[in-house]
C-alpha cells in the first residue's frame, strides 16, 4: 500500500497507508527548541465565532467498534457565528487528550502540556447568531480527533456557516465521552483486516446522517440551520466518509474529500451533486492512488481536481501548524505550514460558497496566479438542460 508523510510538514511520521497507525518518527526528522504555545490563524471572515460540543447517542445502533456497547456514543463539537467576540476561549484539547494523541503518533517525548495550551478563537458556549445557515460537516482521518480540523472548522464558522465537527469513536486515539471518558482506538487493532476502509466510511455515512436528525430536529438551536443547504468536507479518510455520505443522504448536497483515498463506491448511475477532490502529489492524476481517476468517471454533477504538489497528507490539517510546538520543523521543500492552511480555507470556502450559498467564485475554475500552488485537473461544468416553454 502507499506510503504516506502522515505528520507531514513538521512531524516526519510515516504511515503505511491513510488507515494505519504512524511509526515513530524517523531518526533525521529535524528538531526544533519549542518557543511556547501555538496560536491558530485567526479566522477571515466578519463574525465572531462560538463553539460548544453536544454528546449524542445513537440507540437505534451497536457501535461498530465495541461489541459490549449497546449503542453507537458520539462527541460532536460544534462551531458557529456568535453575537459576542468576548468570553473565554474553548480549549484545544485536554493535556490527556493531547498525551493520548501523541503518543499513538510517536511522538511520546513530545511536551503535550505546550499542546493542549494551543490558542484557539472560538468563544466557548457563546449564544449563536443567525438563522437559516449553511451547515457543514467536517470528518478527520483515521487516528485523529476533530480538534485538528479546528483551523478550518473556525475560519468556516467566521464566515457564516455552522460547522459539525464529529469525533467517530475508537477510530482516534483518543475521544473525550461524556462525564469526561476516554475512549481510545480500537479500531487500530483491525485496520489490516480485508475490507477495513469500506467498513469504515459505511460507519461514518451512519454517525453523519444520525447527526443530522439530531442537530435538525432536537437540538435547542436546530432553527439555526438550513436543512437545504448541507455540505461535508472530510481529511484522508474522513474524505472518503464524505462521498460514502453523500450516496447514502440525499441531504448532503455537496461534499470535499481533503486527499483521502476512496473507498466508497459510487453507483454505476452517478452521482450529481457537486463534489471536489483535493489533495497532495499521491492524488496527481493516474499517480499511486487510482481511486479518484475511478471515481471522478462517476461524477456527473459540478466537479473539480485540485493537487498541491508541495502538500503532504496533514497539510489540510492543524498539525502542521503545531509542528514547532512539539519540537519538530518542517523539512525542506514542503508546503509551509500557514500557506497550507490559508490554500485550504480558501478553496474549502470558495467551493461551500458556490453550492450552499449560490456565489461565483472564480477560483474554482482555473488556475490563480495568487495561488500558484494549486493545480487543476481538467473541471466539469454540467451545461444546464434547455427551458421548455410552457404549455398554453
Amino acid at each position: 500500500m502507499r506510503q504516506l508523510l502522515a505528520l507531514a510538514a513538521g512531524l516526519a511520521v510515516l504511515a503505511t497507508s491513510a488507515c494505519s497507525a504512524p511509526a515513530p518518527p524517523r531518526a533525521d526528522a529535524p528538531r526544533a527548541t519549542p518557543s511556547g504555545p501555538a496560536a491558530l490563524p485567526a479566522p477571515t471572515g466578519p463574525h465572531p465565532v462560538g463553539t460548544t460540543v453536544l454528546h449524542l447517542t445513537d440507540t437505534s445502533r451497536p457501535d461498530p467498534w465495541d461489541p459490549d456497547a449497546g449503542a453507537r456514543e458520539l462527541k460532536v463539537t460544534l462551531w458557529y457565528p456568535a453575537k459576542r467576540r468576548d468570553g473565554p476561549r474553548a480549549p484545544y484539547m485536554t493535556a490527556k487528550e493531547a498525551e493520548l494523541l501523541l503518543r499513538g503518533s510517536g511522538m511520546s517525548t513530545a511536551p503535550y502540556d505546550l499542546l493542549s495550551r494551543t490558542r484557539t478563537t472560538a468563544v466557548q458556549d457563546a449564544e449563536p447568531e443567525g438563522r437559516r445557515l449553511p451547515l457543514v460537516v467536517l470528518s478527520p482521518g483515521f487516528t485523529k480527533p476533530m480538534s485538528t480540523l479546528t483551523s478550518l472548522a473556525e475560519d468556516l464558522a467566521g464566515r457564516g456557516y455552522v460547522v459539525a465537527g464529529i469525533d467517530h469513536t475508537y477510530e482516534s486515539y483518543v475521544t473525550m465521552l461524556s462525564g469526561g471518558r476516554i475512549a481510545e482506538c480500537l479500531a487500530c487493532d483491525s485496520n489490516t483486516d480485508p475490507g477495513f476502509g469500506t467498513g469504515v466510511v459505511q460507519g461514518r455515512a451512519a454517525d453523519v446522517s444520525f447527526v443530522l436528525d439530531q442537530l435538525t430536529s432536537t437540538w435547542r438551536h436546530s432553527g439555526l440551520i438550513d436543512r437545504g443547504r448541507i455540505a461535508m468536507v472530510g481529511q484522508s479518510i474522513g474524505g472518503a466518509a464524505a462521498v460514502a455520505a453523500m450516496v447514502k443522504d440525499p441531504r448532503v448536497r455537496a461534499g470535499i474529500d481533503m486527499d483521502g483515498t476512496s473507498y466508497a463506491r459510487i453507483p454505476k448511475s452517478g452521482l450529481s451533486r457537486p463534489f471536489m477532490f483535493m489533495g497532495s502529489r499521491e492524488h496527481v492524476p493516474g499517480g499511486r492512488d487510482t481511486s479518484w481517476d475511478r471515481d471522478w468517471k462517476l461524477l456527473t454533477g459540478w466537479k473539480r481536481w485540485l493537487v498541491l504538489p508541495d502538500a503532504e497528507h496533514q497539510s489540510f490539517t492543524d498539525i502542521p501548524l503545531l509542528a514547532e510546538v512539539i519540537g519538530l520543523r518542517p523539512l525542506p521543500g514542503m508546503l509551509p505550514a500557514a500557506r497550507g492552511a490559508e490554500l485550504t480555507r480558501t478553496y474549502v470556502a470558495a467551493f461551500l460558497d458556490q453550492h450552499l450559498k449560490s456565489q461565483r467564485r472564480p477560483i474554482l475554475d482555473e488556475a490563480s496566479s495568487r495561488y500558484p500552488e494549486v493545480t487543476f485537473r481538467a473541471s466539469s461544468n454540467p451545461r444546464p438542460s434547455p427551458r421548455r416553454r410552457a404549455r398554453p
